[in-house]
């Protein structure tokens, strides 16, 4: 069976999916040809620009051109070529689809097609779903780039949250290591930042005179839930929220909310302290 896509008439190769490395070419129920172009293969990958420079075996008589063994799925060697030409590049809407073709795009050494899949694996679709695998997929094939960004992304979810998976397996300890150390370093430094100003005050429970110096009521349950939140989720996402604050202010005296929202310039100041933390592995 040929591929519908990749049967060019003057293709000078074959790449067989489903098929083992061996001698033998065995056709599986699965096998799909890809009849493809020697100088397209060579120009977008280093390995077979080597490979297809030796020089190449005589063919059996009933061979009409070489073959080469993919045990990769048809549809992974798909995706693959897609890149490689100059066509749409295929729709990959799920990591369990980028995942192997990923794989195979390195193992190959197809530039164009990692390229490509570096951009697909940070899409904002799979770091909000998934961030832990887009890191775990991102340290396992030394995508630097791509763990920084995932490492951001997993400051606003608690790790629990993470769903396991097979790619979890191939996080080194060294690599988890460095997303804990950043998580724990950036929520014990922003909570050091969770200090009130002398003038956050609150008319009705700084009116007193033996009050006048301790922060408003509100203040110490904020104060506490933030810490709480921080340490899941060492971000600026939830502790300046409106829900948040108004769980605060309901703890204080009547006049807490004011209180708060007159403290707008202070929150705006400890969102961009806690905002400038390094964020990333």
């Amino acid at each position: 069976m040929y591929s519908p896509i990749f049967n060019f008439h003057d293709g000078d190769f074959i790449l067989r999916s489903d098929c083992p490395h061996d001698d033998k070419l065995i056709y599986s129920a699965k096998s799909v040809d890809f009849r493809v172009h020697r100088c397209i293969l060579a120009a977008s990958s280093q390995l077979f620009e080597g490979m297809l420079s030796l020089p190449q075996p005589a063919c059996d008589s009933d061979t009409i051109i070489p073959i080469i063994p993919f045990p990769e799925p048809s549809a992974v060697l798909e995706a693959l070529m897609r890149h490689v030409y100059p066509m749409e590049a295929p729709v990959i809407r799920t990591l369990d689809d980028l995942a192997p073709v990923l794989e195979a795009a390195r193992k190959y050494d197809f530039t164009v097609a990692i390229e490509a899949l570096r951009r697909r694996l940070v899409a904002s679709e799979f770091l909000e779903a998934s961030p832990l695998r887009v890191y775990g997929l991102a340290t396992r094939y030394e995508l630097d780039e791509e763990a920084a960004i995932a490492s951001k992304a997993l400051l606003s979810v608690p790790l629990s949250s993470q769903s396991p998976h097979e790619d979890l397996k191939h996080i080194t300890a060294y690599d988890y290591h460095r997303l804990i150390v950043l998580r724990e370093q950036r929520a014990l430094a922003a909570i050091s930042l969770l200090t009130p100003p002398r003038d956050l005050k609150c008319m009705q429970c700084n009116g007193r005179w033996d009050k006048a110096r301790d922060p408003p009521r509100w203040w110490t349950d904020y104060r506490e839930r933030a810490k709480e939140e921080l340490r899941a989720r060492p971000t600026s996402g939830v502790i300046f929220s409106l829900p948040f604050l108004q769980q605060s202010a309901q703890t204080g005296c009547t006049g807490c909310a004011a209180s708060i929202l007159n403290s707008s310039w202070f929150f705006s100041q400890l969102q961009q302290s806690i905002d400038r933390l390094p964020s990333t592995v």
